[in-house]
């Protein structure tokens, strides 16, 4: 972050993943491999992302925060299959991304996270997997069985369209700076 003068803004959610524990762990859930097309949204200072760039066959970048671009063009400059979208994840039309992301796998800004993925899970009808990093409510609600006190309409759209876990909680010592909630990754996993 100091040596592109950044510095994080609150009102956007930002907490940057620093840990390359994590991203093994991300990795591993999101099942990567040469031919997947991944969305990530909330690309951040690019950790994330060139971790994706290094082993997917294309990986798309949204990014709201235009502050970032000098962080992420210098994680992604050697990528040739890393597109940067600096625009806001609420409005951008994931369909019509070329190549169509199959997968969406995000260290997700916290405040949207919820509307990303439902989102997601309706405008990309080929996406079959989700590993988002989100606030630990969250990904509780997402997961929560119905007839349970966070079984809500959040929950119950997630899981008409997948399989959704808690796969673990992750510690704030994992980001920077770190975050005031709990965070934990959330896999979906779209059935049929």
């Amino acid at each position: 972050m100091r040596e592109f003068g950044i510095r994080p803004n609150r009102d956007l959610g930002q907490s940057f993943l620093i840990d390359d524990n994590v991203l093994r762990i991300i990795g591993t859930l999101a099942e990567l491999g040469p031919r997947d097309v991944v969305l990530e949204v909330g690309g951040g200072l690019g950790v994330l992302s060139e971790h994706l760039a290094e082993r997917v066959g294309h990986v798309h970048v949204v990014e709201i925060d235009r502050s970032l671009e000098p962080a992420l063009a210098d994680a992604l400059g050697p990528h040739a299959n890393a597109s940067t979208h600096f625009a806001d994840a609420l409005a951008l039309d994931y369909g019509r991304l070329a190549p169509v992301p199959d997968k969406v796998v995000a260290n997700l800004p916290y405040g949207v996270a919820a509307t990303v993925i439902l989102k997601s899970i309706a405008e990309l009808p080929g996406a079959g997997l989700w590993v988002a990093m989100v606030q630990r409510e969250v990904a509780e609600r997402l997961a929560a069985p119905p007839g349970t006190r966070t079984y809500g309409a959040s929950s119950a759209i997630a899981q008409l369209a997948c399989e959704v876990r808690v796969a673990r909680r992750v510690p704030a010592t994992a980001f920077a700076p770190a975050p005031r909630v709990e965070s934990a990754l959330c896999v979906l996993r779209r059935r049929g």
